[in-house]
């Protein structure tokens, strides 16, 4: 099944699962959250109750993240191609303790956007780049979980870019807090959540900036697998229903990688009038615009 969100004309935000090209919304008032908290039964009797009723042209409405707030976004370092080629990027080795135990960040819900949405460059970053990554929605609560039972409290997965503004990134992650501002400003999601029995364990991943291909690899190059990811993320603590686990970028996943092996020239930051298609298979696609961001206000006169 696949299932998104969507505002309509007036502002009203629905959930509605697809049938082939057309949304079948279930009744106002009831959000994707909602639908989630046991092992799928929810879902798929609200799947059911609504392809029995009437459809929507999905040009006609707009899409929305998949959950559009969720509790907690943890975005996660789980593909070895990327942390060590951008690991080198940043004149660095990879630690060995990541071979040993994953590792994740707290990212904004608030910054979440829908699939086409424009997104605006980071307040004073000339460092804007894509991260080309998949990221689990938690179905049902749960603590202290482990890998093979965590995967269970999945209900399904959906694209996820995490937009980074390099040069933000670089400078206050030497204060070793971070990253804060370098990751904040957005994070694009959906089209839609794909349930875990249709997702192709090989699914191809891919990028462009303006049509030109950028990033290719696949879904099951992960080291750190989203059964130990969301284990992890529920030790001590718990998971629960629409927290978002992302896998981090996958290999090649990022303009970061890319000018490393291939240089700046062949492949500049992110500038705005870019226009970026990530695309997983299964899963569809994020293909949103680059707009010029804000800018800096000073927080005092002297550092202005």
């Amino acid at each position: 099944m696949r299932w998104s969100s969507y505002a309509e004309s007036d502002g009203t935000v629905r959930a509605a699962v697809w049938r082939e090209d057309r949304l079948h919304p279930v009744p106002a008032g009831t959000g994707l959250v909602d639908l989630l908290g046991d092992d799928g039964t929810r879902l798929r009797a609200a799947a059911d109750a609504a392809l029995a009723g009437p459809s929507v042209d999905p040009g006609t409405v707009t899409l929305l993240p998949p959950v559009p707030r969720p509790p907690s976004v943890r975005d996660f370092m789980a593909f070895e191609e990327h942390v060590v080629t951008a690991s080198a990027a940043i004149g660095l080795t990879v630690d060995p303790l990541w071979y040993r135990q994953p590792v994740f960040y707290f990212t904004n819900p608030a910054a979440l956007r829908g699939p086409h949405e424009p997104v605006a460059v980071s307040p004073g970053s000339t460092a804007f780049d894509y991260e080309l990554e998949v990221a689990a929605v938690i179905g049902r609560e749960g603590s202290d979980l482990g890998p093979e039972e965590a995967v269970d409290h999945i209900a399904g997965y959906l694209v996820l870019c995490d937009w980074s503004a390099r040069d933000l990134q670089a400078e206050e992650m030497k204060l070793n807090l971070g990253p804060a501002k370098g990751k904040d400003s957005a994070t694009s999601c959906g089209p839609w959540m794909l349930t875990p029995d249709e997702l192709p364990a090989a699914a191809a991943m891919t990028a462009s900036v303006n049509g030109r291909p950028y990033s290719a690899g696949r879904l099951d190059a992960l080291h750190w697998s989203f059964g130990e990811m969301v284990a992890y993320a529920s030790r001590g603590t718990r998971v629960v229903p629409g927290d978002l686990i992302g896998s981090g970028t996958v290999g090649t996943g990022c303009i970061l990688e890319l000018s490393r092996v291939h240089g700046a020239e062949a492949y500049p930051w992110l500038r705005p009038g870019d226009r970026v298609r990530l695309e997983v298979d299964g899963l569809g696609a994020v293909d949103a615009p680059v707009v010029a961001g804000a800018a800096v206000r000073p927080l005092r006169e002297e550092l202005a």
